[in-house]
């Protein structure tokens, strides 16, 4: 009674989910809804549209390369993941929707591989990506700030920072907490003990790019060009908070070495070709269970139309990014969904061989074939999360949109399918 429920419950919410945009009926006008909610403090917020990558939308893919011949070895891997984040945030502050930043190694060549899908301008993007991060400290002039607009330039930048670096402890710390500390040159050690002399007991404001990182309260003058930014930071917080500061103070030149544009009509196709093989495909499993299963191969059809549908759902709450290898990794994954029906229906067929009755036989199927199933979807998991691992770009976008198939179908074709079945032939 509880798995009919659940599953009523599924039709419902994935029929809403991936119902259009806007749906006609007679004179009645329906409306797909927008996830908008608040919990603990964080906001959820979902259009329910999918969000297609690169190659299906068009845009502009982006290769740099990085000079950290200047860099110390040691320093390098945190200067190529500064950089990293300092061009996300430029990336974030064109608008672009889903845009994917990442890097690329080989040998002693650091390289950033940049997508924006659906870019417009390509040469404010080029502009925009490639100039030197800004960083600074600005005192208040209002009593409660609140915007940026309530800071001062100080005259103190980034090109005056040494080096920002995580610390446990030390300087009135004894909470152990994680914290930030500062090392300043010699320019900047004059500079920020004249601004943290005439600024006890207020903020002193950290902008990179004009957007606020952190506006820790100067406890008393720092003469020695040594500050500790304490708070109640976790340790990934501390070094994103770390990684943002070195954005600035560790710059790393990069040049473009690649450029490639994707035409929005190269896209549209690319989506038709999909849609076409991904509804043949879902066509010819349907045809190929009716075939051969009869009424137990309809239920499992209709099974993996739910299958299809909770999938296409969780797509859009993660939300996935799509590509046409992430679409391949699904229509794989539709072929993967039946696998578990097929070893069940055949059996369920040995069990009524052997005599049993119809209704243990039916029990029975599912639960010796059990084994089958969990250990052939384990090793594809395995498979998949590898590849995710290990992968980057596309290869990436295949695995997940595997990995999230195979777990929907360990659901449907078992619990969704044993339930329809039982309705069925669990009747005397």
């Amino acid at each position: 009674m509880r798995s009919t429920i659940l599953i009523a419950i599924l039709v419902i919410v994935v029929l809403v989910a991936n119902m259009p945009a806007t749906l006609k009926i007679s004179r009645l006008t329906l409306y797909r809804p927008v996830i908008n909610f608040n919990f603990f403090g964080l906001n959820f917020v979902r259009d329910l549209s999918f969000k297609l990558g690169l190659d299906l939308q068009g845009g502009t893919n982006l290769v740099y390369q990085l000079d950290t011949s200047k860099i110390p070895s040691s320093d390098r891997a945190d200067a190529v993941s500064a950089t990293q984040s300092n061009i996300e945030r430029r990336v974030n502050l064109l608008g672009v929707s889903e845009a994917i930043v990442q890097t690329a190694n080989s040998g002693n060549i650091s390289r950033l591989i940049v997508e924006l899908p659906g870019i417009k301008d390509v040469q404010q993007a080029v502009d925009t990506i490639g100039a030197t991060a800004q960083l600074d400290f600005r005192e208040t002039k209002v009593a409660t700030p609140s915007a940026a607009s309530d800071f001062l330039p100080t005259g103190l930048t980034g090109n005056d920072l040494k080096i920002a670096t995580v610390q446990f402890g030390g300087s009135g710390n004894t909470s152990g907490q994680p914290s930030v500390n500062l090392t300043f040159n010699a320019a900047g050690t004059k500079k920020f003990a004249d601004i943290t002399k005439r600024n006890v007991g207020k903020p002193l404001a950290i902008f990179l790019d004009n957007q606020m990182v952190t506006a820790p309260i100067v406890q008393t003058e720092i003469p020695n060009g040594q500050a500790v930014i304490t708070g109640n930071y976790t340790l990934s917080q501390a070094k994103q908070l770390v990684i943002e500061l070195n954005a600035g103070a560790l710059p790393v030149p990069i040049k473009i070495v690649e450029q490639q544009t994707v035409g929005a009509t190269l896209g549209s196709e690319s989506v038709a070709k999909s849609l076409f093989a991904g509804i043949l495909g879902f066509i010819i499993i349907v045809f190929f269970m009716v075939a051969n299963y009869g009424l137990k191969g309809l239920l499992a059809d209709l099974a993996l139309t739910l299958y299809v549908l909770l999938t296409l759902t969780i797509f859009k709450l993660i939300p996935v990014t799509l590509t046409l290898a992430g679409i391949a990794g699904f229509i794989l994954s539709v072929g993967m969904a039946v696998d578990a029906n097929i070893l069940v229906f055949e059996r369920i067929k040995e069990e009524i061989r052997w005599g049993r009755p119809r209704r243990a036989a039916l029990e029975l199927g599912f639960h010796r074939a059990w084994t089958s199933v969990r250990d052939s979807n384990i090793s594809s998991l395995i498979t998949a999360s590898i590849l995710f691992w290990f992968g980057d770009g596309s290869i990436r976008g295949f695995a997940l949109t595997l990995i999230v198939g195979i777990l929907v179908s360990l659901f449907t074709s078992v619990t969704v399918t044993r339930t329809l079945l039982r309705g069925v032939y669990g009747r005397k």
